[in-house]
């Protein structure tokens, strides 16, 4: 966009507010003829079909053919039968690892020497040395001399409230509660109830037993077959085979060595034996030990007596009759005698097949090995190993071009340096000419 012509066109009757694309680079250098692209070397990949008509019958249909099915055949398990030897409980484990005491394992750590000096440490510090207290005597205190002395006279371990509190006795204090006024009637108490006069007793029915219809066997005979089993008769064929080789077992004459490489190559190191310290022999004091304490030595009790009780013991009267330990619920509502129902259970029907079961699926009797096939592959045919000359990087590009600096177009500014404005074309646009030629033509005028 350099070589634009940055001007908007200026003819009167035609007004535009996109720049005129016009440029010095469409006039100099002309559109060549577009040539295509060479062609590709690679040959082309194309399925070629094949002349053979394809069949419209798969290899499941054409392999398996409908067999008829029967039921399989249970086999009954086979009785256990206790042997009379002895189960030897040896194992490999138990003859190759011998087992070894157990030992504890000592650290690999090395052991650490400390440097331990033989002079004298002087634990005289820079503080004791340089600080020295001054020959002065000892100033006496100003506090005056209040200290508490106790007094000599015996403590009695009487308090306030023994000295000021005296106990009176009992106070008499008159109730409060109102008299019963209610005189208890001789008569006998009714135990007659609104229950007991408004219930009356109703006769139990007996309960109703659902009775169940007897099994009726179909008379028609069932044929036990499916659709299956109709459709798809089975062949006799071979079991299938296992397709996996076989491994033979490697078996060395060789014991199995117990020694692994870490037990041969890592030895442990020896280690010196902890120093410990004995403890001393604890001698017993020959001294008896006082177990008197100071509140048993001073604080003693001249006529102690124990406190008594104020309170005064309630008196109950305790009944001698029975306790009636019979209510109304008791009474009335009396447990039923209840036998409990048994299940009814039905005989069961099912029979099982005598012959035994053979285990065989359909696809192991029916199921036949076939040869793979092997497809034909369409990849082109390798064209042989590429030359082994490396590439010459010089091109027309890089040996003729030379680099040019920038240069900033006439056509940006508004009056071209060098340059005299003549006029305007039918276009709008402003043309210019060269000092130089203006200047040889009004010479030559």
């Amino acid at each position: 966009r350099c070589h634009h012509c940055p001007h908007l066109p200026i003819r009167p009757y035609e007004k535009r507010e996109k720049p005129c694309m016009l440029s010095e680079y469409m006039r100099r250098y002309a559109l060549y003829p577009i040539s295509l692209p060479r062609g590709s070397f690679k040959p082309k990949e194309v399925y070629k079909m094949a002349q053979i008509p394809m069949e419209g019958i798969s290899t499941t249909k054409r392999d398996y053919i409908a067999h008829e099915v029967l039921p399989q055949k249970l086999k009954p398990p086979e009785k256990h039968v206790k042997s009379d030897e002895s189960m030897d409980l040896t194992s490999i484990y138990k003859q190759d690892y011998n087992s070894y005491p157990i030992s504890q394992v000592p650290p690999c750590l090395p052991h650490a020497t400390r440097h331990i000096p033989s002079a004298k440490m002087d634990t005289r510090t820079t503080y004791e040395g340089d600080y020295v207290l001054w020959n002065e005597p000892k100033t006496e205190l100003i506090r005056p001399n209040d200290r508490f002395h106790p007094s000599e006279e015996k403590f009695d371990h009487r308090t306030i409230v023994q000295d000021d509190y005296l106990y009176r006795g009992p106070v008499a204090t008159q109730s409060c509660k109102p008299l019963n006024l209610v005189q208890k009637s001789k008569a006998p108490f009714e135990n007659v109830t609104n229950y007991r006069v408004n219930y009356v007793p109703h006769p139990l029915e007996k309960r109703y037993v659902h009775k169940y219809e007897k099994f009726k066997v179909n008379e028609v005979p069932f044929d036990s077959l499916t659709t299956h089993k109709v459709s798809y008769k089975g062949l006799a064929g071979q079991p299938g085979k296992l397709a996996k080789p076989y491994q033979p077992k490697l078996l060395h004459d060789l014991p199995f060595s117990s020694t692994t490489e870490f037990q041969e190559k890592y030895q442990a190191w020896p280690q010196p034996s902890v120093f410990t310290k004995k403890p001393g022999v604890y001698l017993p004091p020959l001294e008896k030990m006082d177990l008197h304490t100071t509140t048993q030595i001073h604080y003693k009790h001249p006529n102690g007596k124990p406190a008594k009780m104020c309170r005064s013991l309630a008196q109950f009267k305790k009944s001698t009759e029975p306790f009636n330990s019979s209510s109304i619920m008791k009474e009335d509502y009396k447990p039923w005698l209840c036998k409990r129902l048994k299940p009814i259970t039905h005989a069961p029907e099912l029979t099982f097949p005598a012959k035994p079961m053979d285990y065989l699926t359909t696809f192991q009797t029916h199921y036949v090995p076939h040869q793979l096939t092997v497809t034909k592959s369409y990849k082109p045919v390798w064209s042989g190993p590429k030359h082994h000359t490396l590439l010459d990087a010089k091109t027309i590009y890089a040996t003729s071009y030379t680099p040019k600096g920038i240069v900033r177009c006439l056509a940006s500014y508004k009056d071209p340096p060098g340059y005299v404005f003549e006029g305007t074309d039918a276009d709008g646009h402003n043309l210019y000419l060269p000092a130089s030629k203006r200047e040889c033509l009004q010479g030559g005028h």
